[in-house]
């Protein structure tokens, strides 16, 4: 009797299917059988259960086109155990079984809006099967040593962002109160630029480290502040004769996003833009609203009737052949001939926006340019656009609490040269003695929540035996809110001088209308 195949992903959360050539099921992971239901029995085939006619190919036409030993990645639909049919970014790999000479196929199937698993081609390389019926076998060792990485991870991002934190400040604050003709200004903005950078790698690290991933609602940001950020920030290296325009919704739709993520995808998407023309042509940037009232097909991208945001870019470059973009968005396809380049931009761009709730399309024709349509949903609440630095000044009192004396050092420079009076501890029990002699004085607290002897939590509720009104900023670059009520007095590590004077100001202000 041939011995049964093991399954290494049996307990994954996300569907995964061990198939062999002829797409009969030989095991399914915890995931893929919640996805599909009763079709991940033993025996049972991919292209008669969960199959999509929508596919370009039939089921048995697609495993026939791969040879042994092979990776690849698409875009596929399958059928889900509610009958409705779905998108799945799949990873496939493949390999012959040693034994029956049967090749095997290795299916991870990940659903974009929903899924919160990191796509794998981006981080690590395509899991292979192993010798026998074993497949991607972990042993106690190897998990030992993966939960240490982990552990250093975390520690790594949390210290990172501290540092991180003092130095985007300490620039922003600069380039704010220096003259657009200084010298040293460009310097600056390098500094800034990179330090920005460094924060998405350490935001990543700490996402990626994290336990129980963030699934919560993100607050409504505006769109075309993100974007008039990114593109001031990304123009000033570009050359001259490219030109930039730009045409903003005047009343915005608000979306929730990451800003960080945001700001990569447009990052990506106009240089991109640049490398086509060739650094001459012209680079339109747009936003409007738009309300559906009954589904929409954009391409690739289909739109539900409902509220959202449009993002568009488009360049006067040299378009991408008609043959070519269907797999745009597949992880390392590249038609660049650069070693630097790995097929990592736009799917990268295609994952961001749909871990968001939203959709990309993208269209494009040879020697014509290409236009690239960001479609973010909304609630159709306008979020008014950011006050300028000369709004943001304030006279209240602040006590500001961390163990970082560099951080202290920054938030105390930049909010007393708004105008703030400014209290510091380096400790729960300081920031204690001083709420004690001063709390009638004391208009707002600012604290890390992840600090030796006394954490941040702990400290507030201290507090607010002593004050039940008190107003509080939670900041860290790690530990998050636990409801979306409290993500509205949070501020994410590392953050620049304008983001801890916008959240002072949108702290006080709202407290002061309760």
């Amino acid at each position: 009797m041939k011995p049964e195949t093991v399954f290494a992903l049996e307990n994954a959360s996300w569907p995964a299917l061990l198939v062999d050539a002829s797409g009969n099921i030989r095991a399914a992971s915890k995931g893929a059988k919640e996805s599909f239901g009763a079709a991940m029995t033993a025996g049972a085939t991919v292209g008669k259960t969960i199959w999509s006619k929508e596919n370009d190919q039939s089921a048995e036409e697609f495993f026939a086109g791969f040879d042994s030993g092979a990776n690849y990645s698409s875009i596929l639909r399958f059928k889900g155990s509610d009958g409705s049919t779905s998108s799945y970014q799949t990873h496939i790999c493949s390999a012959h079984d040693p034994v029956d000479r049967t090749t095997l196929f290795l299916l991870q199937m990940f659903k974009p809006e929903i899924s919160t698993v990191p796509l794998l081609p981006t981080s690590a390389p395509s899991p292979r099967p192993s010798e026998g019926h074993t497949v991607m076998e972990a042993s106690v060792a190897q998990k030992q040593k993966l939960d240490c990485a982990m552990q250093l991870i975390r520690t790594v991002a949390l210290d990172f962002n501290n540092a991180l934190t003092s130095i985007l400040g300490h620039a922003s604050l600069l380039l704010a109160k220096s003259d657009q003709k200084n010298p040293l200004r460009s310097s600056l903005v390098e500094i800034e630029k990179s330090a920005q950078k460094a924060a998405e790698v350490a935001n990543d690290l700490a996402a990626f480290s994290r336990q129980d991933k963030d699934t919560r609602s993100l607050a409504s940001g505006n769109l075309n502040d993100v974007l008039r950020r990114t593109l001031d920030i990304f123009k000033e290296k570009q050359p001259e004769t490219i030109q930039w325009k730009i045409d903003l919704q005047s009343r915005v739709y608000g979306a929730k996003f990451e800003e960080p993520k945001m700001q990569q995808v447009l990052v990506k998407i106009f240089e991109n833009a640049v490398e086509a023309m060739d650094s001459f042509g012209t680079v339109y940037s747009s936003t409007r609203n738009l309300d559906l009232s009954e589904p929409l097909k954009d391409g690739n991208a289909r739109l539900a009737a409902g509220s959202y945001v449009c993002l568009e870019i488009a360049d006067t470059g040299k378009g991408i052949p008609a043959e070519i973009l269907p797999r745009i968005f597949e992880p390392f396809f590249t038609t660049k001939k650069d070693a630097g380049h790995r097929g990592l931009g736009l799917a990268w761009v295609y994952g961001i926006v749909t871990n968001h709730g939203g959709s990309v399309a993208v269209q494009s024709e040879v020697g014509k340019g290409t236009n690239v349509r960001l479609y973010l949903p909304t609630q159709k609440k306008v979020i008014e656009q950011e006050a300028n630095l000369d709004d943001l000044s304030g006279s209240a009192t602040i006590l500001l609490i961390d163990d970082e004396d560099l951080l202290l050092t920054m938030g105390e420079m930049v909010l007393s040269s708004f105008g703030y009076k400014v209290l510091t501890a380096n400790s729960g029990a300081k920031a204690l003695e001083i709420f004690k002699e001063k709390a009638p004085e004391i208009d707002l607290v600012i604290t890390d929540l992840v600090m030796p002897q006394m954490s941040g939590r702990e400290l507030i509720e201290r507090l607010r035996k002593k004050k039940a009104d008190v107003k509080v900023i939670c900041a860290s670059g790690f530990v998050r809110p636990p409801s979306t009520e409290d993500q509205q007095n949070y501020l994410q590590k590392p953050f620049a001088s304008q983001d801890l004077l916008r959240k002072v100001k949108q702290v006080l202000s709202a407290e002061a209308h309760v």
